[in-house]
């Protein structure tokens, strides 16, 4: 089948000290892909080594265009307990382009003892923020949800469900319920994304195991936000500030 990704919407920069590259290499990778655009979404503060507010309030000083590609400047923020919360504050959110959310075994404990009924709230909560555009590889069995209540919520709620190259690669275990997850948005018609999670410049871009995942499923082209450069430029417009923030 083929899917002709244009856009890699999660990647992490030595600013989150666990990856290995800059913004600009990151960028300079997208470029020689030949990606449209490109997400810098380094982790939040919960994160071990993980950058402060001063670092994501300023990247709006980041051009929105750069070696040829659409710079989308954000965080990846981690949720702290059942009710969805995540760690970024209002300046943080407002001062960003484009917000991950996602679950990180930090041993939280806020976090404590999760079971299904718990991550569903969790994530019915997440879907209501405002301020999140995709939900990040929430396959994690320790924190499984009820696929059927919560995929349409995303849809209603505009979050965007992420594929993530890289959970087939360190989370393993979570796989089976990435296919479970992807196969529930194609019933209910959720449009997804598919990203590299990249910590090193040779990874932007780079997707085959979900997009192999993907086709197995037979998920269509058209649910998939960044096969699209209309599709993500419209969902740009109409749920994020981008081009308010930061004009070229």
């Amino acid at each position: 089948m083929g899917y002709p990704i244009i856009a890699d919407l999660h990647t992490h920069t030595i600013s989150s000290t666990h990856a290995h590259s800059t913004i600009t290499e990151m960028a300079c990778a997208a470029a020689e892909k030949g990606l449209s655009a490109l997400a810098i979404t380094d982790h939040a503060k919960t994160m071990p080594g993980s950058p402060r507010t001063w670092y994501f309030t300023s990247l709006r000083e980041l051009p929105l265009y750069y070696r040829g590609i659409m710079l989308i400047v954000g965080a990846e923020g981690n949720i702290l307990n059942f009710d969805g919360e995540i760690d970024l504050d209002e300046d943080e959110l407002s001062k960003l382009d484009w917000i991950v959310a996602s679950i990180h075994n930090l041993g939280l404990e806020g976090l404590k003892d999760p079971d299904v009924e718990k991550c569903t709230h969790l994530w019915l909560q997440v879907a209501k923020n405002p301020k999140v555009n995709i939900i990040a590889h929430s396959g994690d069995p320790d924190f499984t949800y009820d696929y059927d209540k919560v995929i349409p919520e995303f849809g209603a709620n505009h979050k965007l469900v992420e594929i993530n190259n890289h959970t087939f690669e360190v989370r393993k275990k979570n796989v089976e319920n990435c296919k479970k997850i992807a196969l529930a948005c194609k019933k209910y018609g959720v449009p997804i994304v598919v990203d590299s999670d990249a910590h090193f410049e040779t990874q932007v871009g780079v997707f085959p195991y979900a997009l192999k995942m993907l086709e197995e499923i037979g998920f269509p082209e058209e649910l998939i936000l960044n096969a699209s450069e209309k599709r993500l430029r419209d969902y740009l417009e109409r749920y994020t500030n981008i081009f308010e923030n930061r004009p070229n």
